[in-house]
């Protein structure tokens, strides 16, 4: 019962996010006659016919500014992340590397194929 209300409000809470504009749609068609009557800029001007459009303008202009806002954060966070590693160098001693044991003309190849995968016996 627990997980099932923990996954609904998860659920819920990514989906508020991604439809934050049907939400304020939704509240100015709610409340058009009073946005219209209290909120909007142009109220005093009827020939205007604004009817609180300036108001719902606005603040879905807002909610763009604040998603930009978001992603721009988002961005720079994971920016630091990745540039936030040290940076190790490893210094080799000379002495330790041989080299020219992969250039002896002596030396067989190993052939870990044909120990490993052996063809079926008849």
């Amino acid at each position: 019962m627990i997980r099932k209300l923990t996954a609904f409000i998860l659920i819920l809470t990514l989906l508020s996010a991604n439809f934050s504009r049907f939400f304020i749609y939704a509240g100015f068609a709610a409340n058009k006659h009073l946005i219209a009557s209290a909120l909007c800029e142009n109220r005093d001007k009827p020939q205007l016919h604004c009817n609180g459009k300036c108001y719902l303008m606005k603040k879905i202009k807002l909610a763009e500014e604040k998603e930009k806002n978001q992603e721009r954060r988002a961005q720079s966070n994971t920016f630091h992340e990745v540039s936030s590693f040290p940076e190790y160098t490893i210094s080799v001693p000379v002495s330790f590397v041989s080299i020219s044991s992969f250039f002896e003309p002596e030396s067989k190849p190993f052939n870990s194929s044909r120990a490993i995968f052996q063809p079926p016996r008849a």
